[in-house]
């Protein structure tokens, strides 16, 4: 007979080992994209993915104004917000958000994809988004990420 137990191994929050990483953004396809940014922010790309622990890596975005949708989503596809007042519904599309903030575009996309509670919140804010080609953390050594 065998003695042995086999557990499932839980990470703790204490014992995760962080890594950063920089994703170059241009040409590559939104949903495509903030898809895989989530899945390392969450940390499912680990072998010691835990669901309750914030595990996931921290990602670096930069190119974030030359990504790309397909189809006609750049004109059909509409951004809403509603600030609770009457008439304070706002809509706008990818095309003028890209114009005016280009980094909410993947920050958005990537935020509807993660959890929606305090867990959630820790994940996205590992999350960095620049507009150009260059980014401020150099000290962290970041890694490229291809995808």
């Amino acid at each position: 007979m065998n003695t042995r137990s086999y557990e499932t191994k839980h990470r703790r929050p204490e014992d995760v080992q962080r890594k950063w990483f920089v994703i170059d953004a241009e040409t590559l396809v939104v949903g495509r994209l903030s898809s895989q940014i989530a899945h390392i922010l969450r940390g499912k790309h680990r072998v010691d993915f835990t669901p309750h622990v914030d595990c996931g890596d921290c990602v670096i975005v930069v190119n974030a104004s030359k990504v790309r949708f397909t189809g006609k989503k750049l004109d059909d596809k509409v951004y809403l917000t509603y600030s609770g007042y009457p008439g304070g519904q706002k809509s706008i599309t990818p095309r003028q958000m890209l114009e005016k903030h280009p980094t909410r575009v993947i920050e958005t996309a990537v935020r509807k994809m993660l959890p929606k509670n305090k867990l959630g919140d820790a994940m996205f804010r590992k999350l960095f988004v620049y507009e150009g080609p260059e980014h401020f953390h150099a000290a962290q050594k970041p890694e490229p990420y291809t995808i």
